[in-house]
């Protein structure tokens, strides 16, 4: 498995066979080759447009399933993508593993201001490594639940303030789910979440987890 940061909150997770991306923003990093790669499947933690970004020309071009909480499956499958719908439970079967949604604390909405239901966390169980992606939330003892009930690998956190949980909640959230190895994202995109990597990366070795910066501009 191979796990590429495209930027912002978008992640390529590849693996043997196929490729699934979350949260496709690729439009934040030029240097991102999408077209080149087999991608099979989409998840989307919400419908914001720095989350579904470019998601609905990457299916219909790829031919790839895109999966998302109700409402929003619903809105993917109006532009005429295939799509599998879920909710917050039990875990989902796919040929490559599986995956299970989780509640996050944020808001989502469609492009044209419609109710997009609820914003989500995705676990990821593939090849023997589960990778929590955290989508957009802020701090939230939600958070212990996740190290009891799937003791995460991986974390992926939003660290930038303002939308989302800044580099110290952040920090908490890592001690919270308990992950070997937390990967910093969703900061330094736009002006208003600029953040101090290096103060995170020292809150989180406090924490005795193993902080990774993955560069976007190292994509390929």
């Amino acid at each position: 498995m191979d796990l590429k940061y495209i930027g912002h909150s978008a992640f390529e997770i590849k693996l043997k066979e196929n490729s699934i991306m979350v949260d496709p923003f690729v439009s934040v990093n030029p240097k991102y080759d999408w077209h080149s790669a087999n991608i099979t499947d989409i998840f989307l933690t919400h419908a914001h447009g720095d989350h579904l970004g470019q998601a609905i020309e990457i299916a219909k071009e790829k031919d790839a399933t895109i999966t998302a909480i109700v409402e929003l499956a619903q809105y993917c499958k109006e532009q005429g993508c295939k799509v599998k719908s879920v909710n917050f439970g039990g875990w989902l079967n796919y040929d490559w593993g599986r995956v299970v949604f989780v509640p996050a604390f944020h808001t989502s909405s469609l492009p044209d201001g419609r109710y997009a239901g609820e914003p989500a966390g995705i676990i990821f169980d593939v090849e023997n490594v589960r990778i929590y992606h955290a989508g957009d939330t802020a701090l939230t003892s939600e958070m212990k639940t996740i190290k009891e009930l799937y003791r995460p690998n991986i974390a992926l956190l939003p660290i930038g303030g303002h939308y989302t949980m800044d580099a110290e909640h952040a920090a908490v959230a890592a001690d919270w789910i308990g992950a070997q190895t937390v990967i910093p994202m969703h900061y330094n995109t736009f002006p208003e979440i600029q953040t101090d990597l290096e103060k995170f990366m020292k809150l989180i070795q406090i924490n005795n987890s193993n902080c990774v910066i993955l560069n976007p501009e190292n994509i390929n």
